[in-house]
């Protein structure tokens, strides 16, 4: 059997290790970016959807979206235009970003709450939007989607991990991968982003946890 790390794509495999998976202690961390044995998953080959034709949409309804979800739109739009060197559009949509941000209302509930609702989007979403994308050989969707998966694992690993000692977090610094969103905790970013692979200076400091 195989598992993987659903952050850095690292694959424990135990006909080349020697040791079975169960053996291991609770204890053991990812070798490349020490995410906890509980987040890894067992290697299984996806199954295709089969292909059907998508309703039409109704065009006279709108998309209800949160604050956050466009607040974070409009941070990928202005990533986009950044690579594209539209410095003026860049601009625009990060004060948008911005201002969508200021209105995202303050948490509600404890970190159980939190883990739970990241788990629940993770196991809702992620494997009906992959065999979609697999049936209709959108490859562009396939790998929008593999980011925000590891994203996600990225998210509960962190909660996990700091959940139940966020006083250790208090004056830790952040670090966010502008690539692929991978989230470091540590007072010097990883030299190589173990998820994309792209070089520290990829990496931006989100400032302290407090």
């Amino acid at each position: 059997m195989k598992y993987e790390c659903p952050i850095c794509g690292y694959v424990y495999d135990e006909s080349a290790e020697g040791a079975a998976w169960e053996s291991l202690p609770d204890s053991w961390e990812c070798p490349v970016c020490h995410a906890p044995k509980s987040v890894f998953k067992e290697v299984k080959e996806p199954e295709p959807a089969k292909k059907e034709s998508a309703p039409k949409p109704e065009t006279d309804t709108a998309l209800p979206l949160t604050a956050a979800e466009l607040s974070a739109i409009c941070s990928n739009l202005a990533r986009g235009c950044e690579k594209q060197y539209m410095d003026k559009e860049r601009a625009l949509f990060m004060q948008l970003a911005e201002h969508y941000s200021s209105l995202i209302p303050p948490a509600d509930g404890d970190i159980s709450q939190l883990a739970e609702a990241v788990k629940a989007d993770a196991d809702a979403a992620f494997d009906e939007a992959k065999r979609a994308a697999l049936s209709d050989g959108d490859r562009g969707a396939q790998r929008a989607l593999v980011w925000g998966e590891r994203v996600n694992f990225v998210l509960q690993s962190l909660i996990e991990r700091y959940g139940e000692n966020a006083v250790e977090l208090e004056k830790a610094d952040i670090w966010v991968c502008s690539v692929c969103g991978f989230i470091f905790i540590g007072e010097v970013p990883p030299e190589i982003c173990p998820v994309c692979k792209v070089p520290s200076f990829k990496f931006e400091r989100g400032g302290k946890m407090q």
